[in-house]
């Protein structure tokens, strides 16, 4: 079984092809460099860069792997959610791919391709406990199975990756701002500042990162001579600290609510071995860090994909197309593109408002 991944949610004009036996044969990225001075993605400027491109990228993967094709057996494209240009390209591709070479289409939630990349290179069985952290997205599931999900979890507000963009454009570093922060936070004194850690002590496994934002603005706002945070005049140290007390603060938040999530898991779960986490925030060395050392305490033994296959990729794709492929989960050539598409949609929430009760 070989497919076709195409990715085209956000600001990655991407392809890959993956096999059955978990090679991946091709796989190209092209990260579009026209949002760096707007501090963010811009919407249009992204879809346009997409339909610039998406020919190129998918000619240069059949071209990488040495195959044509009529070789593959089914093509895959993540068909939401995300910015609803970039998301359409993509989609619109696939399908005249598809019905070129008469070969089934795959219509993916791109957060179910987050969800199960790590299964490509490690041998994690259904079910499993998942942090899913993309883009706006963060949440906490139980991944059953393909397309079956629970969620424990979710973001109310801001999720941890805009928390992250944000607390770098704030302090001038930059976007993306992960790994900006990341390498900052590294220098820094993670006790200088006090910052929240929002919803700590709820019962629940739901996120908030608003109100860690809010915390860290109005320190930056603290060194400015008039209050306002452009005008903030800041040493090298203050920026590290700033940053280091944040990443603290996000860790912290997580390992808490996954300690109730991971009690859940274990009750309703019992044969489930991994805590898995995804997506652009799971690239995180220090976050992962936190993770593994969680697992060590609970019993549960701590995965996630290669650090290339964090932020969005058409790798991602094609696993997840090979996975509904191999059930005969194909989509029909009228599939809608979705800007926002639920991960747990068909699945019933667990047990508590919001979520799981401790």
């Amino acid at each position: 079984m070989l497919v076709l991944g195409i990715e085209s949610s956000c600001d990655e004009t991407a392809a890959a092809l993956v096999n059955d036996r978990k090679e991946i044969l091709a796989s190209t990225v092209l990260t579009q460099s026209e949002h760096k001075n707007f501090g963010g993605v811009v919407p249009e400027l992204a879809a346009r860069a997409h339909l610039e491109h998406i020919d190129e990228i998918i000619g240069e993967t059949f071209a990488q792997a040495a195959i044509i094709p009529r070789d593959i057996d089914a093509v895959a494209v993540a068909a939401g959610p995300g910015l609803i240009g970039g998301v359409t390209v993509g989609v619109m591709a696939a399908k005249s791919l598809a019905l070129a070479l008469d070969k089934p289409f795959i219509a993916l939630n791109h957060l179910e391709a987050h969800a199960l990349v790590a299964r490509l290179h490690t041998d994690i069985a259904y079910p499993y406990l998942l942090l899913l952290t993309s883009g706006g997205h963060c949440q906490i599931l139980v991944v059953e199975d393909v397309g079956r999900f629970k969620r424990l979890g979710t973001t109310i507000d801001d999720a941890a990756g805009e928390a992250f963009d944000k607390t770098s454009k704030m302090l001038g570093l930059g976007y993306p701002g992960g790994p900006i922060v990341e390498k900052m936070a590294a220098l820094g004194d993670d006790t200088r500042f006090v910052l929240p850690r929002p919803l700590y002590n709820s019962p629940d496994c739901d996120l908030s990162f608003s109100g860690l934002k809010t915390a860290v603005r109005k320190i930056i706002e603290s060194y400015s001579p008039d209050g306002q945070i452009e005008h903030a005049i800041m040493r090298k140290r203050d920026i590290a600290d700033i940053c280091a007390c944040f990443q603290k603060a996000v860790g912290d938040v997580f390992t808490r609510k996954l300690e109730r999530a991971i009690a859940y898991f274990l009750q309703h779960y019992p044969t489930g071995r991994y805590l898995v986490t995804a997506g652009g925030v799971a690239a995180n060395l220090y976050l992962r860090e936190r993770l593994q050392k969680l697992c060590q305490r609970t019993g549960l033994q701590f995965a996630a994909p290669p650090i290339n296959l964090c932020t969005d990729n058409g790798v991602m794709i094609a696993w997840a197309g090979v996975e509904h492929a191999l059930r005969q989960m194909y989509s029909p050539l009228d599939f809608k593109p979705r800007p926002r598409w639920p991960l747990d949609e068909n699945a019933p929430k667990a047990q508590g408002a919001g979520g799981v009760k401790a």
